[in-house]
C-alpha cells in the first residue's frame, strides 16, 4: 500500500490533469501545487488525512470535495486573500507562486475545520446538460402530440427538471422564454439545432437521488455554487439563474436510489401524457445492481406502453475513452416505446457545451 501522502498527492494530481483538460486552469494550478504540498506532509495532508487510499477514489471525488471545501469559503467571505484569485466572487484567475501562497494559507488557517467539509458530498448539478437533453424531449412532445411526465434519474438539486424554463438559441431558431435568467444560446455547433419549432409542456416533475439538494435552501445554494469550479464563470451563470427558476418552478426531488425509486413510478401507465424518464452523468455513480434495475424497469414499463401511454427513455452518459485516456464526447441517446425505436440524437461535453444535434 501507498504511504498515505503518496496516494492523496496522485489522486490531487490526476484530478489537475482532468481539469486542465476540461478548461480549469486555475484548479489545475492548484492541486498540482496541492500534491506537492501533500508529499512533503503540509497543510493539505492534514486536511485529507482521513481520506485513505482504500477509498478507491479513483474518479477525482476526494480532490472536488476538497475544492468544493476550500471555495465554500471564499464564498462565504471567509478567505479574502484566496478571494483575489478567484473568478466565482470578482477576483482574478492566476495558478502562480501568488494564487498558491494565498491557497495554502487558506488551507492552513482553517485546519481544523477542513477535515469535516472535505467529507460534504461534491454535488453538481449542471443545467447546462439541458441543452443537450432539450432536443429529445421536443422529439418526444412531437412525435407523441402529447404533454410530458419527465422523471429524472440522479437529479441532485433537480435544475434540469426546469428543462423548459431555460432559453435556448442556436444559428438556426430558438426555444423558450428569452427572458428566462437560464440563457443557453452559445453551446451549439454551427448547423446544429434541435427542433426548437416544436411545442412542449410538462405536465409532471419529479426525479430522485442518494443524497438531494434543495436548491431553494441557502445551504442547498451554497453546495451547488461551491462545487463548481472556481473560474468557470459561464458554469456560474448559468447555476445562478438555474436557482432563480428553482425558486419559481416546484420540483420533487425524492431521497431514493434509482434502482428502487424508478420502478415504483412507471408501475402503473399514465394515460393521456408521455413519460420521459431521463438522466445525465448519472450511471457511472450508480452500482452495478442500481443499474440493472433501472434498466429492467424502463424495458418492462416500454413492454407495457401504448399509443395512449407512451414511455421515452432519455439518457446523456459516456464521456471518457479508456482507451485514449481522454475525455470524449458525451452521446445522448432516445429510445421510445411502443416500437423500442433508438437513436443517437446529440454529442455534448461534459458540462453541456458544445452540443453537436444528430437527431
Amino acid at each position: 500500500m501507498r504511504p498515505p501522502s503518496e496516494a492523496v498527492a496522485k489522486l490531487l494530481r490526476d484530478q489537475a490533469g482532468w481539469c486542465r483538460r476540461l478548461e480549469s486552469p486555475l484548479y489545475a494550478g492548484l492541486l498540482e501545487r496541492a500534491a506537492d504540498d501533500a508529499l512533503a506532509g503540509g497543510p493539505v495532508l492534514h486536511a485529507l488525512r482521513d481520506e485513505p487510499d482504500q477509498r478507491q477514489d479513483a474518479d477525482g471525488a476526494m480532490a472536488l470535495r476538497f475544492m468544493a471545501a476550500v471555495h465554500r469559503l471564499v464564498l462565504q467571505g471567509r478567505a479574502s486573500e484566496l478571494a483575489a484569485f478567484y473568478p466565482s466572487v470578482g477576483g482574478k484567475p492566476g495558478s502562480g507562486d501568488e494564487a498558491w501562497n494565498a491557497f495554502r494559507t487558506t488551507v492552513e488557517e482553517h485546519a481544523r475545520e477542513l477535515p469535516d467539509s472535505v467529507r460534504r458530498p461534491c454535488q453538481t448539478n449542471e443545467a447546462g446538460r439541458s441543452a443537450a437533453l432539450v432536443g429529445g424531449f421536443l422529439m418526444v412532445a412531437r412525435d407523441t402530440g402529447m404533454p410530458l411526465r419527465i422523471l429524472e434519474v440522479g437529479a441532485s438539486a433537480g435544475l434540469n427538471l426546469r428543462w423548459d424554463r431555460f432559453f435556448y438559441r442556436a444559428e438556426e431558431g430558438s426555444w423558450g422564454d428569452p427572458a428566462s435568467p437560464v440563457r443557453l444560446d452559445d453551446v451549439y455547433d454551427a448547423d446544429s439545432a434541435p427542433p426548437f419549432e416544436v411545442q412542449a409542456s410538462v405536465a409532471d416533475r419529479a426525479g430522485c437521488d442518494l443524497d438531494p439538494i434543495d436548491a431553494t435552501s441557502e445551504e442547498g445554494r451554497l453546495a451547488l455554487r461551491s462545487s463548481v469550479w472556481a473560474d468557470q464563470v459561464r458554469r456560474f451563470r448559468i447555476l445562478d439563474g438555474a436557482l432563480e427558476v428553482a425558486r419559481e418552478v416546484p420540483a420533487t426531488v425524492d431521497r431514493a436510489d434509482g434502482g428502487e425509486w424508478l420502478p415504483g413510478r412507471l408501475a402503473e401507465p399514465v394515460e393521456g401524457v408521455a413519460t420521459v424518464v431521463f438522466h445525465s452523468v448519472a450511471m457511472y455513480h450508480a452500482s452495478p445492481e442500481a443499474r440493472n434495475r433501472i434498466l429492467l424497469a424502463v424495458q418492462e414499463a416500454g413492454a407495457r406502453a401504448t399509443e395512449r401511454t407512451p414511455l421515452a427513455w432519455l439518457r446523456m452518459e459516456g464521456g471518457y475513452s479508456y482507451a485514449l485516456l481522454r475525455p470524449t464526447p458525451h452521446e445522448v441517446w432516445l429510445t421510445t416505446w411502443p416500437g423500442g425505436g433508438e437513436r443517437r440524437v446529440a454529442t455534448s461535453g461534459a458540462h453541456g457545451k458544445p452540443v453537436r444535434w444528430r437527431g
